[in-house]
């Protein structure tokens, strides 16, 4: 960073996304927030943020599924355990739930594992535009010891979301799409030759990639898709007696450490 570039935003943000002109207009990507796009549904204005552009209609719709299809309101489950928590100790709902959008960023589960299923389906499609074959491209990536993402699911042997998923996708019109065909070729391969189960992250990021998202807009789409299933388990946490949210018993805690000791201390 330049030491120009530091004077010349001391005192103002120079930017083409958008800027809110008080007693005047609201501006976000060229469009008057209030008269251009006042009648956008909520999500499909939140696309619009993401990409600057409208996705279109159908698209919108479609997206729209994958927060309704993840709407799950099982405190059990995450991220919802931690909202609930939260709710058990008398959090506020925003520190709860923004918790709980916090820890559906894991390695295993949520965001990233979706964005590294995206980023396969655009790297598998590379391969076959350079003349290579999909189920070539699967087997490499198994073998350099790549983890599939979207295929096998740690506590089902089915995901219960897909044919509605792709349902909708054909209620849009966007159910012949390329990434989504090789989503469902790779699934009958691995199924196959391994016995893996597809989950909805596959057939979400293969959809992705036919309407053009690429990993960081997806990302961002993606990130509040459980806000919904949170709440009713912050509410229900919070409605019942504090600290009642699957409390644990000092004996059922299995200890394998070192035995109790006298501390002298530092060792």
């Amino acid at each position: 960073m330049s030491h120009k570039h530091l004077l010349d935003t001391e005192s103002h943000w120079v930017t083409r996304k958008g800027k809110a002109y008080l007693s005047d207009r609201v501006v976000m990507h060229n469009k008057d927030l209030h008269q251009e796009l006042g009648d956008y549904e909520w999500l499909h204005l939140y696309l619009y943020s993401i990409l600057g552009r409208d996705i279109g209609e159908n698209e919108a719709k479609l997206l729209n599924f994958y927060w309704v299809a993840t709407s799950y309101p099982d405190a059990s489950i995450w991220p919802n355990h931690v909202t609930a928590l939260a709710g058990t100790v008398r959090s506020t709902a925003s520190l709860a739930l923004m918790a709980g959008m916090s820890v559906s960023e894991a390695s295993m589960y949520g965001r990233r594992p979706e964005v590294r299923a995206l980023d396969f389906f655009y790297r598998a499609g590379r391969w076959c535009d350079d003349g290579g074959e999909l189920i070539e491209f699967v087997e490499r990536e198994k073998s350099a010891g790549r983890i599939l993402y979207g295929y096998g699911r740690p506590l089902a042997k089915s995901d219960e979301r897909i044919p509605y998923t792709i349902k909708k996708a054909e209620e849009c019109g966007l159910g012949e799409g390329r990434y989504l065909k090789m989503a469902l070729n790779v699934h009958a391969h691995l199924e196959a030759t391994y016995g893996y189960s597809m989950n909805v992250a596959a057939i979400d990021a293969a959809l992705a990639a036919d309407v053009g998202l690429n990993c960081q807009e997806y990302q961002l789409f993606m990130t509040p898709c459980f806000i919904a299933g949170m709440v009713p388990c912050y509410q229900d946490a919070r409605d019942q007696p504090e600290g009642s949210f699957f409390p644990v018993r000092c004996t059922s805690i299995v200890y394998g450490g070192r035995a109790k000791r006298d501390w002298n201390g530092p060792e």
